[in-house]
């Protein structure tokens, strides 16, 4: 297994409190812009957590009163122009594995989000677990704006079914953001939190998950995201084998125990 603890980027901020890790953008100056390298470097530690035994849950933080701005214009969509396609769909393929490495690294992840999300910002809140905002969170899915399609790293499979088809297709084709307050109201924002405590309820939510039966965090946000393309028969069966799993888990006889004993669970993720 990986140890993610000592993990030192280049290209963002991370630090472990607990099991929880913590990720920041590293660019304030600029809104946290992604480039090229923090992409590519993202999307290598997300597939490494599949294999890390010492975190439990990923909190995506702000940075500077932002979450992300989106692709750099400079370092990423200068050099795209001059691209032909063969280099331009290796590019889009990487971002897309992004995402895919965040739906599979197996750990539930919360983004808490302060003024821009918007572009790839945007979308990493979308393939986030849970989503909290402040107030003043703006979050775009731009790509129209710079003359692109809507349909960028699985935007147009994913956001219809958080906040429905009509209100995905107004925000993929007109680019224009999505207030905190409508985000909270179509179920795109868990809550909102004044900035101030944003922080402290990711990571006090975050713990909490921490807490929980890990082993089987990681089984419901499979489900989650396997069951998109299942038939219901095919998702009851598919439940029915992921339960009898967890029942195998010493945290299932945990629980069990500390109920006849009328006391609160304490589990440890097996």
């Amino acid at each position: 297994m990986t140890k993610m603890a000592g993990l030192k980027p280049k290209h963002f901020l991370w630090r472990v409190e607990g099991r929880v890790g913590i990720v920041q953008l590293d660019r304030p100056e600029r809104k946290n812009p992604l480039t090229f390298e923090s992409y590519a470097e993202l999307r290598d530690t997300f597939r490494d957590l599949v294999y890390a035994d010492d975190i439990d849950i990923i909190v995506f933080l702000p940075n500077g009163g932002n979450f992300c701005s989106g692709g750099d214009v400079h370092d990423i969509i200068g050099p795209l122009v001059g691209m032909d396609m063969k280099e331009l769909l290796a590019f889009t393929r990487m971002t897309g594995d992004l995402v895919k490495a965040m739906l599979n690294c197996g750990k539930p992840i919360i983004s808490a989000v302060d003024g821009v999300a918007v572009g790839a910002g945007a979308i990493i809140t979308m393939a986030s677990d849970i989503r909290l905002a402040t107030p003043e969170a703006k979050t775009g899915f731009l790509f129209t704006r710079v003359g692109l399609a809507g349909c960028d790293m699985g935007a147009c499979a994913m956001l219809p079914r958080i906040i429905g088809q009509g209100r995905a297709a107004e925000l993929l084709y007109t680019g224009r953001t999505m207030s905190a307050q409508e985000g909270e109201r179509w179920g795109y924002y868990n809550r909102l939190v004044d900035a101030a405590e944003l922080e402290a309820e990711a990571l006090k939510l975050a713990q909490q998950l921490a807490a929980g039966p890990t082993f089987a965090h990681g089984i419901t946000k499979t489900q989650i995201n396997q069951e998109w393309s299942m038939s219901l028969e095919q998702a009851i069966e598919a439940e029915a084998q992921a339960q009898a799993i967890c029942m195998q888990t010493k945290d299932f006889e945990r629980a069990y125990r500390a109920f006849v004993a009328k006391e609160r669970p304490v589990f440890e993720g097996n």
